[in-house]
């Protein structure tokens, strides 16, 4: 829905169709490879722009401090850098589970940042919005740039990818990962040599955090050999959420019916457009 004082907006998940960690930067943030592509599966932000400045969040999440909450914070620093006068009240439909891989916070704040973009009238272009979304995290300057992508350096360097579009079955394990712990752990390889985009094309999609996460996580594991059954399955991110590619939607959801009574399973379609970028008309 859009209008001219509210917006109801998607903020769709990706998955990581793989992750190299090729290096350790001297701030310790690691160096990276990876290539994200979204799905048909979203939360979904409100938007109802107020006149008297302030930043609201109507929706907290379990645990989050509002004022910690990425939607609340990338309000800010929009407003910050733009000195609107407006303010907003957020709302957040959470369909996607936290600590799962699927980027549900970075998409979030993304879609809070071209919806108030949008909302604020303040005029910024997705490059400008791209560089406030690093300084949120490193995964949100891919949800602003909206297109299946592959990543390198913190997350912050993009390339644009044309990929296949297939069924996915996701199987959220339900345990949370805590990604702090799986960069910081000693077990962790970060020299890994750097591939090319053609060596992905041609089947390099390795994940380099699984063996850390399947010890500090066994359920992760466990969940990667259940799906592994119909189709070679992959972690995202850092997880815990796995994943495989189907072509066919009838062979997705008969592997999804028969994991359902052990698992939490959804089947989506890939997209190599944002559904953000289709609601606000940037495709």
């Amino acid at each position: 829905m859009m209008d001219a004082e509210v917006l109801r907006l998607p903020a769709p998940a990706k998955l990581n169709l793989m992750l190299r960690i090729v290096g350790r930067r001297d701030d310790g943030y690691h160096l990276l490879q990876t290539v994200f592509q979204f799905i048909d599966r979203c939360d979904w932000i409100t938007l109802r722009r107020r006149s008297d400045g302030r930043i609201r969040l109507l929706s907290p999440l379990p645990g989050v401090p509002e004022e910690q909450d990425l939607t609340v914070r990338a309000a800010q620093l929009l407003r910050r850098v733009t000195d609107v006068e407006y303010g907003v009240e957020i709302e957040i439909e959470k369909n996607l589970p936290m600590g799962g891989g699927l980027g549900g916070g970075s998409s979030d704040a993304a879609t809070a940042l071209l919806g108030l973009n949008a909302l604020w009238r303040t005029g910024l272009s997705l490059q400008d919005l791209m560089v406030l979304g690093l300084q949120l995290g490193a995964d949100v300057p891919v949800f602003v740039n909206g297109c299946s992508t592959w990543a390198e350096g913190v997350g912050e360097v993009l390339t644009p990818l044309e990929l296949p579009e297939p069924w996915y079955v996701v199987v959220v394990p339900s345990c949370h990962v805590a990604t702090a712990q799986i960069f910081s752990a000693p077990g962790l390889t970060r020299n890994n040599k750097p591939i090319k985009i053609a060596d992905f094309l041609a089947g390099q999609q390795e994940n380099h955090c699984l063996p850390v996460v399947s010890e500090f996580y066994p359920e992760v594991g466990v969940a990667l050999s259940s799906l592994g059954r119909f189709a070679p399955a992959r972690l995202t991110g850092t997880g815990a959420c796995v994943f495989a590619a189907f072509s066919d939607e009838a062979d997705a959801r008969a592997a999804a019916m028969t994991l359902e009574s052990d698992w939490s399973v959804f089947v989506a379609r890939g997209r190599n457009r944002s559904a953000l970028h289709q609601a606000l008309k940037l495709v």
